[in-house]
C-alpha cells in the first residue's frame, strides 16, 4: 500500500515489531546465521530518527559478528529530531536547490524529502529545517535483506531513491546496494558520504583503534588533534591517547581533492575486531571525525543522474576478528 508522507510497509518474512519495551521504535532485525543486525525503520512519527540532516533508511544501532559489536548509541542522550541523533553507517546527501531557493522556498535532501529554507542564511547541516513533505517511504523485509525506497514526487528534484541492507548467505558481509533515478526535468547534481558511527565493542576512542585509508600519503591539511590526540602514519590513522569530553579529532580531506579507491579498515586492535569497508565508485573527498565515543571515516562519492536516468553504487563491510 501507498500512504502519501507516511510510512507504507510491504512486510515479508519478517514482522516489524513496533514500540517493544526493550526497543521503543519500529524496527527489524535480519541475520544469514554469522552476522545478526538490527534495524531502524523510518517513520516521520515514530521513527528513532526524524532530523533533516541524514538519509532516514539503514539506519543500525545494532550489528554483531562472532561475539563483537560494531555499532550503538554514541551519545548520552537521544534526540529523534536532532541532526546527529542517528547511529550505524548512515549517509547524508549534500542539498539540491538550497542556493536558488528564496526564504520561504523549498529545497531537498535526498532520503529525507522537501524542506523548507527559512531564510537568506547559509545552509548548516546542523540545523532544523521544516520538513514540508517526507514524500513516501516502502520496506520491504525478508530474513536476510531490508529493502526501502524512498519516493519524492511534488518537487523541484522528484526521484525514487533505493538502498537495500543485505546479508549474503555464508559470508561475514553487509552490501549497501544504492540506486537513484531522477524523475524529474532538472539534472540531480550532489554528493554523498557515509558517517559510519563505529562504535566497536564499546572501545573509547584512543590508541585501541587504528583506521586505515587510501592513498600514499594523507593530507594533514586543516586538520583538527593532529599530533596531540592523532598522528598520521603512513596510510593510517592512530591514536596517541584517549579523547577526553569535548575533544575530537579531525581531517577535512585527507586524500586533498584526489580520487582515491574506495578501500578502507577500521581496528580495534584491543579486541581483535575490524571491518574493512568498499565500494565500487571512488572517493571524491576524504574526511575522518572521531569524538571520545565514536569513530568515523567520512567517505564521499560524487552523483550526477541526467533526468530520466538511473545512479547506482554499492557499499561492502567484510568483518573480521
Amino acid at each position: 500500500m501507498k500512504i502519501p508522507g507516511l510510512l507504507a510497509l510491504m512486510i515479508g518474512a519478517l514482522p516489524v515489531v513496533a514500540n517493544p519495551d526493550d526497543r521503543p521504535f519500529p524496527h527489524v532485525e535480519i541475520t544469514n546465521g554469522l552476522v545478526t543486525a538490527t534495524l531502524y525503520l523510518p517513520d516521520p512519527n515514530e521513527g528513532y530518527y526524524r532530523g533533516t540532516r541524514f538519509d532516514w533508511s539503514g539506519v543500525i544501532p545494532v550489528l554483531e559478528y562472532a561475539g563483537h559489536q560494531y555499532h550503538g548509541e554514541w551519545f548520552a542522550t537521544h534526540d529523534p529530531l536532532g541532526h546527529d541523533g542517528i547511529v550505524g553507517p548512515v549517509e547524508e546527501f549534500e542539498p539540491l536547490g538550497f542556493e536558488q531557493a528564496q526564504a520561504g522556498d523549498q529545497f531537498v535532501k535526498i532520503g529525507v524529502g522537501n524542506l523548507v529554507r527559512p531564510d537568506e542564511r547559509a545552509y548548516l547541516f546542523h540545523r532544523r529545517y521544516t520538513l514540508a513533505d517526507p514524500g513516501e517511504w516502502h520496506v520491504e523485509t525478508g530474513e536476510q535483506q531490508v529493502s526501502f525506497t524512498h519516493v519524492l514526487k511534488n518537487s523541484d528534484y522528484p526521484y525514487v531513491y533505493s538502498k537495500i541492507v543485505s546479508l549474503p548467505t555464508g559470508e561475514a558481509r553487509m552490501v549497501l546496494t544504492h540506486t537513484l533515478k531522477n524523475t524529474g526535468d532538472e539534472v540531480i547534481e550532489t554528493r554523498v558520504y557515509n558517517h559510519n558511527f563505529f562504535v566497536i565493542d564499546n572501545e573509547h576512542t584512543g590508541p585501541g583503534y587504528r583506521v586505515k585509508i587510501p592513498g600514499d600519503t594523507l593530507s594533514p591539511q586543516g586538520a583538527k588533534g593532529l599530533g596531540d590526540v592523532v598522528g598520521l602514519e603512513g596510510n593510517e590513522i592512530v591514536f596517541l591517547r584517549e579523547l577526553q569530553q569535548g575533544e575530537q579529532a579531525y581531517f577535512p580531506d585527507l586524500a586533498d581533492g584526489r580520487l582515491v579507491d574506495y578501500a578502507l579498515e577500521v581496528q580495534n586492535t584491543k579486541s581483535g575486531a575490524s571491518v574493512k569497508i568498499s565500494g565500487d565508485k571512488p572517493i571524491a573527498k576524504m574526511v575522518f571525525w572521531s569524538s571520545p565515543t565514536t569513530v568515523c571515516p567520512e567517505p564521499y562519492i560524487d552523483v550526477r543522474v541526467e533526468p530520466g536516468q538511473t545512479f547506482g553504487w554499492t557499499i561492502t563491510y567484510e568483518y573480521h576478528h
